[in-house]
């Protein structure tokens, strides 16, 4: 393929709506082979905007200020970072030939998890936990009894565990209800009830797909959430063969069906040699962070070379870790200490975003290591993102 000279007339270009922590790593990708990168999200300055050559602040949930930007910046690539975009426009776009990565389907199917639920279980047949879906308080409330507590409440429109809670008791199932829609990402008020497994760990499956080299996958990464939100990662997640085996089986069909070219995450529960299917999101992971030390190329790489139609081979160079740090309160142009403690030990690296503001949990940067093992790359990521301080000044 021609790649042009950015900001020139024939500038090969691409346009990232959202423009967080995993848009940035992609952008920077993307700028080291001339690509011209135009970041759109919904606040200014937000991580990505910071090292784009252009950058536009928009409601992402408004299709007609998304596609009036795509007509003015007639973009070769439009890749989504985020789950909360009008994924309508999109699939408008790709229908007037606009190229949407990893495709418009991929995009609307995982936004929704009615969609990208019945996909898996329903069509493709895949092994999934117990389900139901409920737009009001009486049809969930039945749907909760049917399952049986515990049970995973969340929006079906959303992302990165947000509106997610798990309903222990009787007491908390009106609360998780009220939670899910209140938190929801994007169009409808619908919510998921999910059976609860009881799983041995859960595992994030990088999974690729290119145009010349058919499916590809990462080293499994294994992560701990808290309240539905990532904190760390590590890679690879040990496991037996028949469990990963069963897990790329899933990941190719359920990648195969949503098409395209790009890299996605796959999540799945393990629990011996049985595996669920969990979720899928068709970008970068923000449990894939761990790649930056991990593999020979990060998943930002990986995901351009899919889209670009470029050779690629993916290789686990070392154990690897990350583990996030967070604000813990609202304010505007924070401050970050302890970088001298935090990289006192060799292979380690720390990614502050930039995010412009604060607000209580928002992940604010993360810390990746390599070690001998699991354990050593595990035990310095955590305390490299112990030894950071987010200092948040008062608005």
């Amino acid at each position: 393929m021609k790649i042009g000279t950015p900001l020139a007339h024939n500038a090969t270009k691409i346009l990232l709506l959202g423009s967080g922590e995993l848009g940035k790593e992609f952008a920077i990708e993307a700028l080291r082979l001339g690509i011209e990168v135009i970041a759109v999200d919904s606040y200014e300055y937000a991580p990505a905007q910071q090292v784009a050559q252009r950058y536009y602040v928009i409601d992402m949930k408004d299709g007609k200020q998304i596609k009036n930007i795509v007509y003015r910046e007639k973009p070769d690539f439009i890749v989504p970072e985020i789950e909360a975009i009008d994924t309508d426009a999109l699939v408008e776009l790709e229908e007037e030939g606009f190229v949407v990565v990893p495709s418009a389907k991929a995009v609307k199917y995982t936004m929704d998890r009615i969609g990208i639920r019945r996909l898996a279980a329903e069509e493709l047949g895949l092994k999934t936990s117990a389900y139901r879906f409920a737009s009001d308080i009486e049809t969930y409330r039945k749907a909760v009894k049917e399952i049986g507590l515990p049970v995973v409440v969340k929006p079906v429109m959303s992302s990165s565990g947000k509106g997610q809670s798990i309903v222990r008791s009787e007491e908390e199932i009106d609360r998780a209800f009220y939670y899910a829609q209140e938190n929801a990402r994007g169009k409808g008020n619908a919510v998921i009830i999910e059976e609860f497994i009881d799983f041995d760990f859960e595992i994030t499956l990088l999974t690729v797909r290119t145009k010349t080299q058919g499916t590809l996958f990462c080293e499994p990464i294994g992560h701990i959430q808290v309240d539905g939100d990532y904190h760390e990662s590590w890679q690879p997640q040990p496991m037996s063969e028949v469990a990963l085996k069963k897990a790329k089986e899933m990941a190719k069909a359920v990648t195969d069906a949503l098409g395209g070219y790009g890299i996605f995450g796959c999540e799945f529960f393990v629990k011996g040699d049985t595996v669920w299917f969990s979720e899928v999101s068709p970008r970068p992971h923000d449990t894939g962070m761990v790649t930056m030390a991990s593999q020979n190329m990060s998943e930002f790489e990986i995901h351009l070379r899919a889209i670009l139609g470029l050779p690629m081979e993916i290789k686990l160079i070392s154990p690897g870790a990350s583990y996030c740090f967070h604000a813990k309160s609202y304010s505007s142009a924070p401050e970050y200490e302890g970088l001298e403690v935090a990289l006192r030990e060799p292979d380690v690296w720390v990614r502050i975003f930039g995010k412009p503001t604060t607000r209580p949990k928002r992940r604010m940067g993360v810390a990746i290591a390599r070690g001998e093992t699991l354990e050593e790359a595990r035990r310095k990521a955590r305390e490299a993102a112990k030894a950071m301080s987010v200092v948040e000044k008062l608005k």
